[in-house]
Formats: C-alpha cells, sequence, structure tokens
C-alpha cells in the first residue's frame, strides 16, 4: 500500500491537467492546418518549378526548329529567285531554260511543303509557349501563397512554442516535491493509458469515465484520505476530494 498525502494526490491532478495540456499543444503541431498547407504548397511548387523547366526546354528547342525551318524556306526561295531571273534574262539554250522551269515548278512545290512544316512548327511554339506563360504565371502565386503559409505556419508555431515552454514550466513546479513512488506509478500508467491519474467524480473514474460499483465505491471511499487508491477498471490513481476521503 502507498500512502501519499491528500494534498500533494491533488497536486497529482494538476500535473495530469498539465500533462493534458501538453499532449493536447503536441497534438495540434502535429496536425498544424498551415503546416499542412504549407506541406502541401511545397509539393505543389516543385511540381510546378519542374513543368516550367520543361516547358521552357520544349520552347527552346521548338525556336531552333522554327530557325531551321525558316532557313530551309529561305534557301529554297532564295535559288528559285536566281533562277527565276537566269529564266526572265533568257540565259542559256532552249533545253537549259526549259530546265530552269521544271526546277521552278519543284521549287515552287518544295517551299509550299516547307511552308507548311514552318507552320505547323510555329503552332507547336505558340501552343507551348501559351502553356509556359500559364505555368510561370502559376507557379509566381503559387510561390506567394506558400510563403504566406509559411509565415502562418511559423507564427502558429511560435505561439505553441510559447504555450509548451510555460507549460512545461507549470508543471515543473507543480511536480517538484510529489513523493517519488507516487510519481513512478503515475509515469507507468501514462505511459501506458496516456494519463495516470483521475479524479472520482460522482461514483465514476474520471480517466475512464467508467462508474463503479457500489461496492467498490464504498471500499474506496472508507480507506485512509492518505492511501493513494486505484480505479478497480483502468488502475489509474484514483483521486478523492476533501468530501469523499474517509
Amino acid at each position: 500500500m502507498v500512502t501519499v498525502d491528500p494534498a500533494d494526490q491533488q497536486r497529482l491532478l494538476e500535473v495530469q491537467a498539465l500533462d493534458t495540456r501538453l499532449d493536447q499543444v503536441q497534438h495540434t503541431r502535429a496536425t498544424l492546418p498551415e503546416a499542412a498547407r504549407a506541406a502541401e504548397l511545397e509539393t505543389l511548387l516543385r511540381s510546378l518549378r519542374d513543368d516550367v523547366v520543361l516547358l521552357r526546354t520544349k520552347v527552346s528547342d521548338l525556336d531552333r526548329e522554327v530557325a531551321r525551318a525558316e532557313n530551309d524556306v529561305q534557301a529554297v526561295r532564295t535559288r528559285a529567285e536566281r533562277d527565276r531571273a537566269r529564266l526572265e534574262a533568257g540565259q542559256g539554250s532552249a533545253k537549259d531554260l526549259v530546265g530552269l522551269q521544271h526546277e521552278l515548278e519543284s521549287l515552287a512545290r518544295r517551299q509550299s511543303d516547307l511552308e507548311d512544316a514552318e507552320l505547323e512548327v510555329m503552332e507547336r511554339r505558340e501552343e507551348q509557349a501559351g502553356l509556359l506563360e500559364a505555368t510561370e504565371a502559376r507557379l509566381a502565386r503559387t510561390e506567394s501563397e506558400h510563403d504566406e503559409a509559411v509565415a502562418a505556419r511559423d507564427v502558429r508555431l511560435a505561439e505553441l512554442a510559447s504555450q509548451e515552454e510555460a507549460l512545461r514550466d507549470d508543471r515543473k513546479a507543480a511536480a517538484t516535491g510529489l513523493p517519488e513512488a507516487m510519481t513512478r506509478i503515475y509515469e507507468r500508467l501514462r505511459d501506458r493509458l496516456g494519463s495516470g491519474a483521475a479524479p472520482l467524480v460522482e461514483g465514476r473514474c474520471d480517466g475512464c469515465r467508467m462508474p463503479l460499483a457500489p461496492s467498490d465505491l464504498h471500499a474506496l471511499t472508507s480507506r485512509p484520505a492518505d492511501e493513494l487508491l486505484r480505479c478497480p477498471e483502468c488502475e489509474r490513481i484514483l483521486v478523492r476530494d476533501a468530501g469523499t476521503a474517509a
């Protein structure tokens, strides 16, 4: 049987209340909506940054394709202008002039095909450039939202750190001088059950919320006031108030 001054038993309830609040603060920090939002936006930022790099590479590649297509068209156009000038000048034999005429017809078809290819590349380049512009704009908005979310998260974390520090100071003060035997039992129960002590309230343990059988209640409340009681249901330390202590 462990005996503890009833005043120390009441102080143990203060310690339990502070431990409960500390657990709540830690749970709040672990499930902070502001932190979840910041993490969500961080993931989105990484994805958008990858998309921007990919789209910039595509646009750059298409720029080179457009330049190459323009050079191809210009080369054919220059060749056709030179042949047309020779044909109009009547230079060469009749056979040569007929050959030039056929080449001009062939160059015209070639130029048409190259211009179609150039147009197709330009359309693809315009499409990718549009996607890049939209993605860069979304990235900028997301970076702004992320900065705001991080600031909100840090404010909440600072608030919780301040609360936790104050609670630990209060807890240390409340626990100072408590009997070691009771503290050991309390800590062991808290590790196992989440809380180690509870008041006896209206015939029930306030830890497990189970009402005590009348015989158990009578037996417990008949014990000496300095006897450390345990809930017969959950085994938590059961603390009586002055009115129920024998």
